[in-house]
């Protein structure tokens, strides 16, 4: 059964955040920048406005304004939002994010999606042990790329596009690669890694750039990812502890991975990154969507030599993003239709480019 959800409000919890920010216990620092991590005086300033001056009742009120949904599926409860293209005949699309996101990035896309031709129903869910959607209770209880179409069945769409930016980049494909009859199209801003086949191609000068670039990336930046897919659970008791230490987490990777010359407020309103926080303290779900990193690494069975997207594919590529593959390298995984390395944007492309990953998405979509 499918049934209409709100944020809920919690006046306990608020008033217990508020103290909790309030007695920050602080760390020194012994630089006034960003090279050791999180700058102190941007998170000073960001633990003041999310104590005194961030009105959750008004924000709560105004992300209510969206379309929220929760349906039990095999189980287990997943939380999405469904939004209705406008005109005749819009393209199922079920749209993933990927950590450290949720759907407040989807704010500013959603109306660019929703209308035009071809216009799209959206179907935005949030990942097991993410924001709304249920926790799992014990290792990798869930699949996403099953539960997923099996939502998008039950919403009355037997074929859909499947698109998404980090992880959801990764479940689409995994969508795509297990439920080939019922992917129209695939749009990924992150190559899947795959094997390579011992008699395939060897690698070309710009795929072995790219490993050299992730590489340097592993060493500078890859820090976070080593610790969720290895001890999530450590890092998690102190995160779901402290809302101050969510937000040096959370944050510090906004700054890194979009497209903001270092001023991510320039980008992102103070309000918006503290809106995709509360999703993760309200709900307590950092540490289950740091153990994702976990299973992936060292449960969910990894992808084949033999594995290939037969789905029409476009590949987009931010250039502040994590990573910028090759075409060359795509196209060892995807049916590649479309591959743009984009003039502008990051991590988190439907807040930061929306036109540009709007216009994209309705490129693959008349194409069809």
């Amino acid at each position: 059964m499918i049934a209409p959800f709100e944020i809920p409000w919690d006046p306990d919890a608020i008033d217990d955040l508020r103290r909790r920010l309030e007695e920050t216990r602080w760390n020194d620092a012994v630089t006034s920048d960003w090279t050791y991590g999180m700058e102190r005086g941007f998170l000073d300033q960001l633990v003041g406005y999310w104590a005194r001056a961030y009105d959750w009742g008004e924000r709560r009120a105004a992300l209510n304004r969206l379309p929220h949904f929760r349906t039990t599926i095999d189980g287990f409860g997943v939380h999405f939002l469904h939004i209705r293209g406008r005109g005749a005949g819009p393209t199922p699309l079920l749209l993933m994010n990927g950590w450290p996101s949720s759907f407040v990035e989807y704010q500013r896309l959603i109306p660019l999606l929703v209308e035009g031709a071809p216009s799209f129903d959206i179907v935005i869910p949030a990942l097991p042990g993410f924001g709304f959607s249920d926790r799992p209770t014990r290792p990798y209880e869930v699949e996403p790329s099953d539960l997923f179409p099996k939502l998008m069945t039950s919403l009355g769409y037997d074929r859909f596009m499947v698109a998404g930016t980090d992880i959801g980049s990764g479940v689409a494909t995994r969508i795509a690669l297990r439920h080939p009859d019922r992917v129209l199209a695939a749009h990924v801003s992150a190559v899947a890694p795959k094997p390579d086949a011992p008699d395939g191609p060897p690698p070309t000068t710009a795929e072995l750039a790219y490993r050299d670039r992730g590489a340097v990336w592993s060493r500078d930046e890859g820090g976070y990812q080593a610790i969720q897919s290895s001890r999530p659970q450590t890092l998690a008791f102190a995160l779901a502890d402290s809302p101050a230490g969510l937000a040096s987490w959370i944050v510090e990777k906004f700054r890194a991975w979009t497209d903001c010359n270092g001023d991510v407020l320039s980008v992102f309103p103070m309000e918006t990154l503290v809106d995709n926080l509360m999703v993760y303290w309200m709900t307590n779900t950092i540490g289950s969507s740091t153990r994702y990193y976990y299973e992936a690494a060292r449960i969910r069975p990894p992808l084949k030599v033999d594995d290939y997207v037969l789905a029409p594919t476009a590949v987009a590529m931010w250039p502040h993003d994590i990573a910028v593959a090759p075409r060359e390298l795509a196209e060892r995984l995807y049916n590649v239709q479309r591959y743009r390395v984009f003039p502008r944007g990051g991590h988190f492309p439907a807040w930061e480019a929306p036109e540009l990953y709007a216009d994209d998405l309705r490129s693959l979509a008349a194409a069809l």
